[in-house]
């Protein structure tokens, strides 16, 4: 958790929501079935001072990385371990971002061995900031910006889902999120419980279970259990 969200709206949409420069060069399109190691958008500071919107790899490779290999692993970052990692916590003290999200999903495995997946999404169709770290990896034969998504326990009704959820930013902790301090780990308290009550937990296709699927017939209510097949799950 969380391995798989979608993210949709154009780069010009998120500049404005972010109020961040686009640096994306037109590299931000819909992805309504997002993987490890997919290129999506993400918002940070830039050296200058400036929020900019970039696009990163989901699965974090530390800037000591001699290779690539395990990034995939690496796409959630534990909050309640994140300040003593060697691979996280040098990120996670100066180089925190924002991760748009329309929602993520999670499955749960029903009568007969069934995994029915799940889409948390704002009922207001708002746009969810997670919680990310970000690095560059000098490695490549360019410079690679990748990112993780920290995890802490789910909260409420969440938690009937999943023990695991992305830390969730409200707007009014962007700003804080984002700039650098000495102390960070008071900034990684969930989100209240009434401010979680604007999400949904949707029920939709178990086709998200392929990366080969993507379109916004992913994130559309369908009825538990009503379909008739359940493609093989996989996240490559």
């Amino acid at each position: 958790m969380c391995g798989r969200y979608a993210t949709t709206r154009s780069a010009g949409d998120l500049s404005g929501l972010f109020e961040s420069y686009d640096e994306t060069g037109g590299a931000v399109g819909p992805d309504f079935n997002v993987a490890p190691t997919d290129p999506v958008p993400l918002v940070r500071l830039a050296p200058e001072g400036h929020r900019a919107l970039s696009v990163g790899r989901w699965g974090l490779i530390p800037h000591w990385s001699r290779t690539a290999t395990g990034a995939a692993r690496m796409i959630n970052a534990r909050a309640e371990t994140i300040a003593a990692s060697r691979a996280y916590a040098p990120s996670f003290a100066r180089r925190r971002c924002l991760v748009p999200a329309d929602g993520w999903y999670e499955w749960v495995r029903g009568p007969g061995g069934r995994r029915q997946p799940y889409f948390m999404t704002p009922t207001d169709g708002s746009v969810l900031a997670l919680a990310g770290i970000w690095s560059v990896w000098e490695a490549a034969e360019s410079p690679l910006l990748t990112f993780s998504v920290l995890t802490t326990a789910a909260v409420g009704e969440l938690a009937e889902v999943h023990d695991r959820m992305p830390l969730l930013l409200p707007r009014d902790r962007w700003a804080t999120w984002l700039t650098p301090t000495d102390e960070p780990a008071a900034l990684l308290a969930p989100p209240s419980a009434a401010w979680l009550a604007g999400l949904e937990i949707r029920p939709v296709s178990s086709a998200v279970g392929d990366v080969r699927n993507d379109g916004p017939g992913l994130t559309v209510r369908v009825s538990p259990g009503r379909e008739e097949a359940d493609p093989e799950m996989t996240l490559f």
